[in-house]
Parts: structure tokens; C-alpha cells; sequence
């Protein structure tokens, strides 16, 4: 079990980073319903397309720069590819709280506006901590310890899972593992 030093050291190691992807996230927020307002006269839908591009991207490049500055850098289109990736699953998460409030609780856009409210709410917080522990596990690797991370740095998504599942191939990291052990 981890001490109360132990734990105290890693939040202040982590509070950095959560204040940095929540000031890109509301700086984000706000930019997405700014495109969208100028944008809705050529309809709702591609407004939303794109706002969610633009500002996927720029939150891409933010958290890259400034929130996971100090981990390592891999391939740009791997980074890129999973960060929209799993900023869509968190928007599945929110849109899935939103329909089970409507079709699971029966909760009605007339009668019910706080409780949407609520659970929009609800789900923009669950969304949110899933990217935060999706962008920091799996898009902006954690900083080189043992020295195998550059073999890393140039694969891209596909290249990088196919890598990641051939353990007797010559250069693959699970030989690279092997052989240092």
C-alpha cells in the first residue's frame, strides 16, 4: 500500500497536467461554440464537423506543447490518429449519458431541461477523466527510462500495434525486451 508521502508527491506531480488539459479543455469549449455560432448558417451539423476538427486539432497541438511537454515524442500521425480516436470515445461517453437519460430514465427535452443539464454534466465530467487518463496512458508516452523508447518514436499507429504483437521478430520490442533482460 502506498504511503500518504508517496501519494501526495505523485498529485503534485500530476497537478501540472490536469490544470493544463483543463485550461486547453474550457479554452476549447469555448472555441467550439464560437466556430459553431459563426458557422451554423451552413447548417448545424457541419458546423459541428467543423468545430470538432478544428478544435481536436488544436487541442491536439496544445497538450503536445504545453501539457505533455516533458513526455516523449513519437510519430506525429500515431499521436494524432489516437488522440481523435479517444477524444471520440469521450464524446461517445457524453452523448451515451445524455441518451440514457433520455431513453433509459425517459427524461423529456420540455419538462426535464435540469436534469439534462445534470447529466450533460455527468457525462462532460466521466468524458473528461477518461481523455485525461487515455491522452497521458496511451498518446504522449511517459518520458524514456530504460532507454528502448526511441525504437518507439518513428511508427506510426498501425505500424506501431503490429510492432507491439510480434514477439519473435527481429527489431520488435519484445525482442528488444528479451535481450536486455
Amino acid at each position: 500500500m502506498p504511503s500518504a508521502s508517496s501519494l501526495t508527491d505523485r498529485l503534485r506531480r500530476l497537478a501540472p497536467e490536469a490544470i493544463a488539459f483543463g485550461v486547453i479543455g474550457a479554452g476549447n469549449t469555448m472555441l467550439y461554440m464560437a466556430i459553431t455560432w459563426v458557422c451554423l448558417p451552413i447548417g448545424a451539423v457541419k458546423a459541428s464537423v467543423i468545430a470538432t476538427l478544428v478544435t481536436t486539432t488544436l487541442a491536439y497541438f496544445a497538450n503536445r506543447y504545453w501539457t505533455y511537454r516533458h513526455h516523449t515524442r513519437t510519430a506525429l500521425r500515431r499521436e494524432y490518429t489516437l488522440f481523435f480516436g479517444f477524444n471520440l470515445v469521450g464524446m461517445v461517453i457524453q452523448s451515451g449519458t445524455i441518451a440514457i437519460g433520455k431513453y433509459g430514465f425517459g427524461l423529456t427535452e420540455e419538462h426535464d431541461e435540469l436534469m439534462f443539464l445534470g447529466v450533460t454534466a455527468l457525462g462532460v465530467a466521466i468524458g473528461t477523466v477518461f481523455r485525461f487518463w487515455a491522452y497521458r496512458t496511451f498518446v504522449f508516452l511517459k518520458p524514456p527510462v530504460d532507454g528502448h523508447e526511441a525504437e518507439l518514436a518513428d511508427l506510426d499507429a498501425v505500424a506501431g500495434l503490429a510492432e507491439l504483437s510480434t514477439e519473435n521478430e527481429p527489431g520488435s520490442i519484445a525482442k528488444l525486451d528479451a535481450t536486455a533482460t
